[in-house]
This record gives structure tokens, sequence and C-alpha cells, in this order.
């Protein structure tokens, strides 16, 4: 609050479901200045999750609502909010497009971990729902080790207190590493014959690389990907990740749910338009 008020600013613009997203939001409002919230909308109807009560108060005192998706607008509008809500597009499918090219030329991930392209399956685990939970976290360890193919698991720090704490052995095809910076990350994603993840982020970012997607939750915000069949949700249960891990294949059509691309240019000309 004391920089906004110090500041002044015409508008608090918060994108996403984090702690420091609905903070903005409250803050904002709180002073009686506008917010704008991107990636507004996204649902799974689990109100356990943290993040789910970010993005419904968020929404709920925004006055600019942009959405990745008609699916999301939808969302919004089931709970009343139909003004100042705009279909705009993944502002990280923008980000992803920019800096693709960059990431090819500055990392060396392939080289370093000796890696071959489309030669090993990609994993993250953060979410708390499966770390804090011993009886998940040990399926989906059992899981990894069961399948076979070399794997490369960016380890969250969450996770690796709770795999240490459950005295996890990973067989010597899973390869266990640091967290990934964004240019790593993007090269192990575009290059990665599947990834199993537990991120809303990391699904899409599997989608924008067309990339077959386990999602390790029993849901989703992101069900565009699932209902256009390259996002599977397989939970912790190990057989059923096994199972997926090894015949999962997504149709030949990868139509653009997420947007084309342009969602910032979209959301700076709404803007612009407000005043």
């Amino acid at each position: 609050e004391e920089v906004l008020l110090k500041e002044k600013p015409d508008a608090v613009i918060v994108r996403g479901d984090t702690n420091s997203t609905v903070a903005g939001a409250l803050a904002a409002s709180k002073l009686g200045i506008p917010v704008v919230h991107i990636e507004a909308g996204e649902r799974s109807f689990v109100r356990t999750m943290p993040e789910e009560i970010n993005r419904i108060i968020a929404d709920h005192l925004a006055s600019l609502c942009f959405c990745v998706s008609s699916k999301s607008a939808a969302n919004l509008a089931r709970e009343g909010i139909v003004e100042g809500v705009h279909i705009t597009g993944d502002v990280m499918l923008d980000a992803s497009l920019h800096h693709r090219a960059l990431a090819r030329e500055k990392s060396n991930v392939l080289e370093r971990l000796r890696l071959e392209p489309g030669r090993y399956a990609l994993v993250t685990v953060h979410r708390a729902h499966n770390t804090d939970d011993p009886q998940r976290l040990r399926s989906i360890v059992e899981a990894l080790n069961a399948v076979g193919e070399r794997i490369v698991f960016p380890v969250h720090p969450r996770t690796r207190k709770a795999l240490q704490a459950i005295d996890a052995r990973f067989a010597p095809h899973v390869l266990l590493t640091e967290p990934a910076s964004y240019y790593d990350m993007m090269v192990l994603e575009e290059n990665a014959r599947l990834i199993a993840t537990d991120s809303g982020g990391v699904q899409r970012e599997a989608y924008y690389f067309a990339k077959p997607c386990l999602t390790l939750r029993e849901e989703t915000e992101w069900t565009e990907t699932v209902e256009v069949g390259w996002n599977l949700l397989v939970g912790a249960d190990c057989h059923k990740i096994v199972a997926a891990w090894r015949t999962f294949q997504p149709p030949a059509e990868h139509p653009p749910v997420l947007g084309d691309g342009t969602a910032a240019e979209q959301i700076a000309e709404i803007l612009g338009k407000q005043g």
C-alpha cells in the first residue's frame, strides 16, 4: 500500500493466481485503484487449492479481466462477471514465441546433461497437494522408476525437502537436477518426447511445443488442452501414470486453443483505449 500511495498509478495489473496476485489486487482495491487481472477466469473448481481462492478474489476485484479463452470468460459469466471481460489469448505464449530463438542460442542444457532430442521425458513436481502428501509423492517416484525411459527432473526446493523426508530413491535413468533457468526449461520442453507435470504453466508450455503432457493432478484449470487430446490427467496413481506414459498419443490436430501469440498487443490496445 505504501508503494501505491507514493506512486499513485492509474491501475494495478496483476497476473495469474499467486499470493502476490491477490495481495496486489487487495491493496489496489482498498485504495480505490482499478485492478486489471491477466489470465482471468481460470478455474479448477477445487476450493482447497490456494491458487483457486486467489483467482476468484482477483477476478471479483478486477475492473478489467483478460481471459485466455472463451472457456475462462464463460467461467466468469457464471459468477456474474460480464463487464470488462476480454478474450485475448495467453501472454505466456507471447513470451514463449518471443524468447524461443534466443533460448536455443543461449542454452546448452542438452549438451550439459548429455541429452538427445526426443530421447528423454521431462518431469516437474512442485504443488503442495503432491509434495506434502507422502503417499502421493511415493507413488509418483515409483512411477518414474518404473517407466525405464531417460527422465530429466528439475527439482523444486519444496520437492527436494519432501523427497528427503520420505527417503526417496531413484533408478539410474532418472536424472535429478537443480531448478532450470527459463531458457534451459524452454529447451528441455521443446526437445522432450513427453512432459509430466503438476504445474499449470508447464502444461501450457507443453502445448505450445506440441508435446504430449501427463498432468499429475486429478483436475486442471487448462481444460482446453485436455479437451483437444494433448493433455491427460493421471493424478498420482503409479499404475495410471505408467500406463499413460507408455500409451498416450495425442491427435494430429493441434488447434490454437491458447491464442495466437498476440495477447500482449491486444491487452495494450484495450488499456490504451481506457485512457
